[in-house]
């Protein structure tokens, strides 16, 4: 039988990777890395160091090119599907390929693989298709949430005071949500905590977090939504892309 490992390595820095983790690539055969090889090289580098210094002697790397999702489409979660069908068949014959029986493989999951990670979810698909027999395992790893938090030494949660964690897509179509006046806020691509009525409420703004690129901004979100507005833009025109997330807090009354 095959063994896969999905392993949560952290939101950049070396050091946040738990005991768990470091003891699962130790003892993985072949790494089989997702890239957009033209995206993100600071970040491939990274994920390669972590297995050089961790990694037993004859482990292997894979370099999968990772499939491009359509983001022009408003059909998005069809425009997702189609995404995770291509990463499916593009696991599906790295495992066949490069795992021999009894061999375990290995991905890599910044942050924590159960906090808006598709890796989970493409390997029951694959799984489902029962063309390919293999066990897999994940192991959780500290997430951007979690560091921002830390970063900004708050908590998350409020004495019975509900969290939600969204996207910037469903904080731009819902707002706070019903009965929530704390959100964490992922994958915000078009500056979503512009659009959210700015009165009485606080942002612990975080991007690159765990990395030499840090950024921390936080205050009262009409003060600080052009700057984080000014140091996004900034951020991405420099390296290409931005990883960062937000935890937006009405203040108390």
């Amino acid at each position: 039988m095959r063994t896969l490992l999905v392993i949560g390595i952290g939101a950049g820095d070396p050091d946040h990777l738990t005991l768990e983790a470091v003891k699962a690539i130790g003892r993985t055969d072949a790494f089989l890395l997702l890239d957009k090889p033209e995206e993100r090289q600071d970040l491939i580098r990274l994920r390669r160091d972590m297995i050089a210094e961790h990694g037993r002697p004859g482990h292997r790397v894979v370099e999968l090119v990772d499939p491009a999702r359509d983001r022009s489409t408003p059909a998005y979660r069809e425009a997702v599907e189609e995404w995770r069908d291509r990463r499916a068949d593009l696991v599906e014959r790295a495992v066949a390929e490069e795992l021999a029986d009894g061999q375990t493989g290995a991905l890599l999951v910044w942050g924590d693989p159960a906090l808006y990670d598709s890796v989970t979810a493409v390997l029951d698909r694959v799984l489902d298709r029962g063309r390919t027999e293999f066990a897999y395992t994940v192991v959780p790893g500290i997430s951007s949430v979690s560091v921002l938090a830390a970063r900004h030494r708050t908590t998350l949660t409020r004495t019975a005071r509900p969290v939600r964690i969204t996207t910037g897509r469903r904080l731009a179509a819902d707002g706070f949500g019903p009965g929530a006046e704390d959100a964490v806020v992922m994958l915000d691509g078009q500056d979503a905590y512009a659009r959210i009525d700015p009165a009485g409420v606080h942002i612990h703004y975080g991007a690159y977090l765990g990395t030499e690129d840090e950024i921390l901004v936080s205050g009262p979100l009409a003060e600080q939504a052009d700057r984080i507005r000014e140091l996004r833009a900034e951020a991405r025109e420099r390296k290409g892309w931005i990883m960062d997330s937000y935890l937006l807090r009405r203040t108390e009354d």
